[in-house]
């Protein structure tokens, strides 16, 4: 049975919370091409859905995919469009992991008609129900916000040099978001008892925030890449850490009620 490219839940405030790199599933027909390795997707978000275990109280919606990034990234553009040029960073449908290991067997690499129906049957789905819902959300509160919820190894040498900070918050150099809600949300990451923060680092937001985020149409986006030594093993098995995560929940709530409030004073 086919499994959906996602999950939804709509909520009844203006925060919609995506998590574009939490799925594992790969179709057999994809999987059949990938070597051992990437069949262990070892760059997942994981566990992201757990962390944020508390957005029904919250109010919000939610959008979660089902399927692998190896599949294809939810978080790069259509055309596969560089984010970063001049940086290294993977491709819309990947074909090295993050430690460089090809993901293809010799010679099974997708080509531009499997990466279009790829695009179709995946990508555009989970594109479709996130934009119908920040317009839902706009046409209902007047403000839509959204949340797209990330996590990566705290070391990852091809991408970054050294450690990366705890929190990770992304606006696009300010421009996917009002910069006072991006200050206010920036004052509650850095308040945060044993957790560092920085803000538009190296991750200044994907396709998702750059795309998405127009505050000139009230509709707002932040991306947070979280350390994933906040909350869980980075090893393999990658197991959660409900002690870590008792303590980092908070702190994502927080930010998320930041945000909430930032509507309540300006909306």
């Amino acid at each position: 049975m086919a499994v959906e490219p996602f999950v939804f839940r709509a909520g009844r405030t203006p925060l919609l919370v995506g998590m574009p790199h939490v799925g594992t599933h790969i179709p057999a027909d994809i999987a059949a091409d990938l070597t051992d390795h990437a069949l262990t997707v070892p760059d997942t978000d994981w566990h992201v859905d757990l962390l944020y275990d508390f957005l029904g109280d919250l109010g919000a919606s939610v959008i979660a995919a089902t399927h692998s990034r190896y599949v294809v990234d939810l978080n790069r553009a259509p055309d596969g469009a560089d984010l970063y040029p001049g940086r290294d960073t993977t491709e819309l449908c990947p074909t090295t992991g993050f430690d460089r290991e090809p993901l293809y067997r010799d010679g099974r690499r997708p080509d531009g008609a499997e990466i279009a129906r790829r695009v179709s049957l995946y990508w555009e789905p989970y594109h479709t129900a996130l934009a119908a819902e920040l317009a839902r959300l706009q046409a209902m509160h007047g403000v839509a916000l959204l949340w797209d919820a990330h996590s990566i190894a705290s070391e990852v040498p091809r991408f970054f040099e050294g450690r990366l900070p705890d929190l990770n918050i992304g606006t696009n150099g300010g421009a996917s978001c009002d910069p006072s809600l991006a200050a206010h949300v920036m004052e509650v990451a850095e308040a945060a008892e044993g957790f560092s923060a920085v803000r538009d680092g190296r991750f200044r937001g994907g396709y998702i925030t750059r795309r998405y985020g127009r505050p000139d149409a009230l509709v707002h986006a932040i991306q947070l890449e979280q350390a994933q030594r906040t909350y869980m093993d980075e090893d393999p098995p990658f197991t959660f850490r409900d002690d870590l995560a008792q303590v980092a929940r908070p702190v994502l709530r927080a930010m998320l009620e930041a945000m909430l409030d930032w509507v309540g004073r300006h909306g």
